[in-house]
């Protein structure tokens, strides 16, 4: 009996998204006290989210058949968009400013004749540490790990590792310095 009713409110909660345009596919898993905004979007993939995350309006995740997980109190901000077909692993209390995107795969280059189409991607995977704070705009590419505790300014392009506790800026983004104890 518990069972059918787990999946009763389980089957209400999607519908309940649905009217609210929230998409959650059945390979998501969703801790407690978590906030998603309407507009909210889920696509091809798992996708795991931490306990008392929020996650804001126009918040698109894809996984294309990689990985996404959201550690614990982390805040992902308006119109951000995370592609996860390399793998995106985000640590606890991170903070993702508005109109960020995080891609976790590349491309291949073709030769000349080839369709650029016709290959495969490189999967590229991103690992971003635990109390990391990332500015509006920032573009997070593949191969990449930034250390707990960095800083990432506004508009910038993260190509290269950050060790811990960096304040990076630029395009690309450059370590200006390091955050004080």
């Amino acid at each position: 009996m518990q069972v059918y009713l787990i999946k009763l409110i389980s089957l209400l909660n999607r519908i309940y998204f649905g009217i609210c345009g929230v998409s959650i596919p059945d390979s998501v898993s969703i801790g407690r006290y978590v906030s998603i905004s309407r507009g909210f979007s889920i696509k091809k993939g798992d996708v795991n989210i931490g306990e008392s995350c929020e996650l804001s309006k126009g918040t698109v995740l894809k996984a294309y058949g990689g990985e996404i997980n959201i550690g614990r109190n982390s805040y992902v901000g308006e119109y951000t968009v995370i592609y996860g077909h390399g793998k995106v692993e985000i640590g606890e209390n991170v903070l993702i400013a508005m109109h960020t995107t995080i891609v976790s795969s590349n491309h291949n280059i073709p030769p000349k004749n080839t369709l650029i189409r016709s290959l495969g991607d490189v999967l590229l995977p991103v690992k971003i540490g635990n109390d990391v704070w990332i500015g509006a705009g920032v573009k997070i590419l593949g191969n990449v790990n930034i250390g707990d505790g960095c800083i990432i300014g506004a508009g910038a392009v993260v190509t290269k590792d950050l060790p811990p506790y960096a304040i990076a800026v630029g395009v690309p983004a450059k370590t200006i310095g390091f955050r004080n104890d």
